[in-house]
Order: C-alpha cells, then sequence, then structure tokens
C-alpha cells in the first residue's frame, strides 16, 4: 500500500472510529471487543481497498464501509457465542433479534443512534470508575483515534504504559460491569463532571506542557477541543459544556502569538494581539453566551471562560478590565476553591490593585502543600517582588521555580529573568 493511500486510511479512521466504536459497543456490550472488531474492519480496509479501488485507494463511502465490516465481524462474534451459550435466555434472545431480518433495521440503527452511541463512548471512557490517567489515555484512544505510541508522546511517557492504562481500563470497565447508556438525573451531573475533567486536563496538557522540550502541544489542545464541540453537539442543554468550549476556543485563539519566531513563550501581556484568531475568538464567545442563557449563573469552566474573554475583548494589553477579572476570580474560588484559583487570583488583584495586594495573597500560599512543587508559586511570586523593586528576593524565586519546571522552554525563560534581576557590574 502506497504511503498517500495509507495516510488517507489512517485519516478516515481518526474521523471515523469513535462513532464505530460506540455502535459496536452498543451490540457487544464490551468497549474492548469493540475497539478490536473496528481495528479488524481497519486492517481489513489496509488490505482492501487498494485492490478493489486502484484509482480513488478507498471507495466513496469509507466510512460506510468500515461501520459494515466491523458490524459484519460482530455480527459473527454474536453467532458464535450464541452457540456456545445458548443456556443464557437473555443474550439468546438479543442476539435472535439482531439476527433475524436484522440488516436493515441494523443499518437503520447505525445511521439513527449515531450521536446515542458517541454520547455513550464518552461517558464510558471517562467513567470514574477509572483512575484520570485511565480516563485520559482511554478518551483519546477510543474517541480521538489516536493510537499508543501517540499518547505517549504527547504525555512524554513510555509507550507500555499507556498501552497498559489503556488495558487496565478496558479491564476495570469490564470487571464493574459498567452499563453501555448515558447516565440521568443527578447521576448524569456527577459523571458530566468527570467527562469534562478529562477534556480540560487534555487541553491544559496542551496549551501549557508540563514537560519536554516544546512550550505547548498544539495538537493536543484540538483534540481536546473537537472533543469539546462533539459534547456540545451531543448536549446542546449543559451549559458547563458550553463554558468549556468557550474557554478552549478563547485560549485556543492565542496559538500563534504564543511563541516568538525561535520558539520560545511569549507572555500573555507582551503577545503581539494582532495575530490572535479572531474567528475562534467569535466562536468562543458565542459558546459563553450559549452557556450564559442556560444557567441561572456561570460554573467554574464558564467563569474561566468570561476570564479568557475578558483578555479576547482587550485590543491592548493596558485596555484588560482587570477589576472584572479579579471579580471573576472571586466567584471562582468560592464555586471551585483550590490553590492553583487562588493564585491566579492573586495575579488578577495585582494587576487591578498593585503588585503588594497580590503579593498579600500569594504568600498565605507559601505553605500550602499542593502548592510545595508547583513552580509557578514561585514564579508569581517573584514577578511581583520585580515589580515592587526587590529583585534580589525575585531573582532568588525565579531561579527556584526554573529548577522545579519540567518544560524546557519555560526553565530558560525563568532563567532569563532571573539573570535581568541582577544586571553586569558596569566594567571598569
Amino acid at each position: 500500500m502506497t504511503g498517500n493511500a495509507h495516510r488517507a486510511v489512517e485519516a478516515v479512521w481518526r474521523i471515523e472510529s469513535a462513532r464505530i466504536i460506540g455502535a459496536l459497543a452498543r451490540l457487544l456490550r464490551d468497549v474492548g471487543l469493540a475497539e478490536e472488531m473496528a481495528q479488524e474492519a481497519l486492517v481489513a480496509a489496509l488490505e482492501t481497498w487498494p485492490r478493489s479501488f486502484p484509482e480513488t485507494g478507498m471507495p466513496e463511502n469509507p466510512g460506510a464501509w468500515l461501520m459494515t465490516t466491523a458490524r459484519h465481524r460482530a455480527l459473527d462474534h454474536l453467532r458464535h457465542r450464541k452457540l456456545v451459550q445458548e443456556k443464557e435466555p437473555a443474550l439468546t434472545y438479543e442476539i435472535e433479534g439482531l439476527l433475524a431480518n436484522a440488516a436493515p433495521d441494523l443499518e437503520r440503527a447505525l445511521d439513527d443512534r449515531i450521536g446515542d452511541d458517541l454520547l455513550r463512548l464518552v461517558f464510558i471512557a471517562c467513567h470514574p470508575v477509572l483512575p484520570t490517567e485511565g480516563r485520559v489515555a482511554l478518551t483519546l484512544r477510543l474517541l480521538g483515534g489516536l493510537t499508543t505510541e501517540e499518547i505517549a508522546r504527547a504525555f512524554l511517557v513510555a509507550e507500555a504504559t499507556v498501552a497498559q492504562r489503556i488495558v487496565r481500563a478496558k479491564r476495570t470497565l469490564a470487571e464493574a460491569r459498567v452499563p453501555f447508556e448515558v447516565p440521568a438525573g443527578h447521576e448524569l451531573v456527577q459523571r458530566l463532571s468527570s467527562v469534562l475533567q478529562v477534556i480540560y486536563l487534555v487541553y491544559n496538557e496542551g496549551y501549557a506542557a508540563s514537560a519536554g522540550a516544546d512550550w505547548m502541544r498544539p495538537a493536543l489542545s484540538d483534540e481536546a477541543l473537537r472533543l469539546g464541540r462533539i459534547l456540545a453537539e451531543l448536549l446542546p442543554r449543559e451549559p458547563e459544556v458550553h463554558g468549556l468550549v468557550a474557554l478552549m476556543e478563547i485560549q485556543s485563539s492565542r496559538f500563534r502569538a504564543r511563541l516568538d519566531a525561535d520558539g520560545a513563550p511569549v507572555l500573555l501581556l507582551d503577545q503581539d494581539r494582532s495575530r490572535w484568531d479572531q474567528l475562534l475568538i467569535r466562536r468562543g464567545l458565542a459558546a459563553l453566551d450559549r452557556a450564559g442563557q442556560l444557567g441561572a449563573t456561570l460554573g467554574p469552566y464558564g467563569l474561566q471562560a468570561a476570564i479568557a474573554a475578558c483578555h479576547a475583548r482587550a485590543h491592548r494589553a493596558a485596555d484588560t478590565d482587570w477589576q472584572r477579572i479579579a471579580a471573576l476570580y472571586d466567584g471562582l474560588a468560592q464555586l471551585a476553591p483550590s490553590p492553583v484559583v487562588e493564585l491566579n487570583r492573586a495575579v488578577a488583584v495585582a494587576m487591578a490593585f498593585g503588585p503588594a495586594a497580590g503579593l498579600e495573597i500569594v504568600d498565605d500560599l507559601l505553605d500550602e502543600p499542593a502548592l510545595r512543587h508547583y513552580h509557578l508559586l514561585p514564579g508569581v511570586r517573584g514577578d511581583l517582588l520585580f515589580r515592587l523593586g526587590r529583585r534580589e528576593e525575585a531573582g532568588a524565586e525565579f531561579t527556584r521555580a526554573a529548577g522545579l519546571t519540567q518544560n524546557q522552554r519555560e526553565r530558560t525563560l525563568l532563567l532569563g529573568r532571573a539573570a535581568a534581576c541582577h544586571p553586569a557590574a558596569p566594567s571598569e
């Protein structure tokens, strides 16, 4: 198979895999088995398409071809199970219902229930029974169509580690007998928070990489934004879904301005705002309006989006409404209190009311266990000390922050700021 044809098949897989796995999981009640059957259909495509479609390299409707092939494998599996498990009436009834004149009904089901199947798959991949790293890996694998190698590379961990996480996640779901369904009522709200958390974590790792040579990993953020948009279509009445999408759209608008020509980080206040993507900003503001219309008050993601919107609406850094941002952080701190939110609130307060006011908040966080190894705590404190003219102390904080970060680009930035606190002595 030629390289171009192989890439074409992979592109189709990335687009179609989630809905195929979702449809198969509904039939098989087993996410791991559904992915296996879908992968078999992909292998069949890689082997068959170049021979069967020599001119184009793929059928006219490649997604339907993959779905049909995967469905046939799933039905073959169910037939086999029926033969060896005749004494299970419920299973026999289910399979007979599928096999008796099944083709037209099943075809319609696969077409009509795509949204339901995708939504079920989202809630399974992000199920709270799984540890966070398992949810992230399984979500990127099942819903993003990423390979184990791609996920490992994105998070800078060994491929074997990611593979183990995915295997353990599938085993846990099977052992817990997690139903393939969308929760309702109060359970929906609880489970939705897990889904949003996974998407948020993936996005943040792309927006500000925690380790490695690159400051950003845009592919991860793009994948999270894509998943968020899908979720907003599947759950159009959930305000926090739109709030998270708004936050990601607005943050993504800055990507082109966050690095200079050499790939070095450019901080928010120094960015060329003419390079911000106005289409993404408009999309984000529209999603934020939608979140506001659906809920009596904004939730945590909606409040973060509102903060991002304050920056997006300011044509110059000097035009930023820092008092409003500080007030929004006050609301966020009450609704979703955390040391990181408090640190961000300190930055906003410093910009609105002066560095001394911000430093007072930061100093109250110095003994916070959760921030003991968080490089942004000394980084923020160094910035505030620098603005207060306490350069020697600021330099020490920047140096400490550089020692805590695992990101090479950020370390270089912080060491540069530390050096700027100690101007060279004049030559004699």
